[in-house]
């Protein structure tokens, strides 16, 4: 297809790895990662994140605290949240070395090999974070669902269950890894394309050669 070109993929895909950077941005620090209602006050909810904790009521609303230690926090929620900021931080360098690797950014134009090894650099921290990204949530649904389902509680204690934010964690994980896999896609068209350029100028040059040569003899 005429769209499929190299800018295109290129900026397709740093377009897509920005949606999922910002939406992980969002999502670490939305309360929203576990939710409970307990059957016996069906009026109160609780929401748990990576930093907050907050109570809904209707007569008050919503109340959010944040955690006071950062040691007292529990094993899972303590790895999410450090993969969550290495998530963050990688997707950041990613998103910008694959912006100054772009076809058509004039930082760094004439170097296209330096603009391909950013390129991969870019995609390479987009991959990492996304992979950052799905395995704190991934890690904290399987501890989700290993206590929900634990016989050892009464039934009738309420426990967590999945919130809001970690579909929004899946969601933010996979455009990252779509859009840095699609940056390693871009950099071999790239090549493809500088491939059938160099056979074509080489063609040129023969097809000149050839001419000259074909008028030399005619001179003599």
């Amino acid at each position: 297809m005429v769209l499929l070109t190299t800018k295109f993929v290129q900026r397709a895909s740093l377009f897509v790895s920005f949606g999922g950077l910002v939406t992980t941005i969002i999502t670490t620090f939305l309360p929203l990662w576990k939710t409970m209602n307990s059957d016996l006050n069906e009026m109160e909810n609780w929401y748990e994140g990576l930093w907050h904790m907050c109570i809904y009521t209707e007569e008050v609303g919503i109340h959010c605290k944040a955690f006071e230690s950062f040691l007292a926090l529990p094993l899972d929620t303590l790895a999410s949240r450090v993969l969550m900021c290495i998530s963050i931080a990688t997707g950041f360098l990613g998103v910008a070395a694959a912006f100054f690797g772009l076809q058509g950014v004039e930082i760094g134009t004439g170097r296209e090999r330096m603009k391909r090894t950013l390129l991969i650099l870019g995609g390479v921290f987009i991959v990492v974070s996304g992979i950052t990204t799905l395995a704190p949530v991934s890690l904290m649904a399987y501890i989700m669902v290993v206590k929900f389902w634990d016989e050892n509680l009464p039934d009738v204690m309420p426990r967590w269950e999945y919130g809001e934010a970690m579909f929004s964690a899946w969601f933010a994980g996979l455009l990252l890894v779509v859009g840095g896999a699609f940056l390693f896609v871009a950099v071999c068209m790239g090549d493809h394309e500088a491939k059938l350029q160099s056979k074509i100028l080489s063609r040129n040059q023969e097809q000149r050669s050839r001419t000259r040569h074909y008028r030399k003899t005619e001179i003599i």
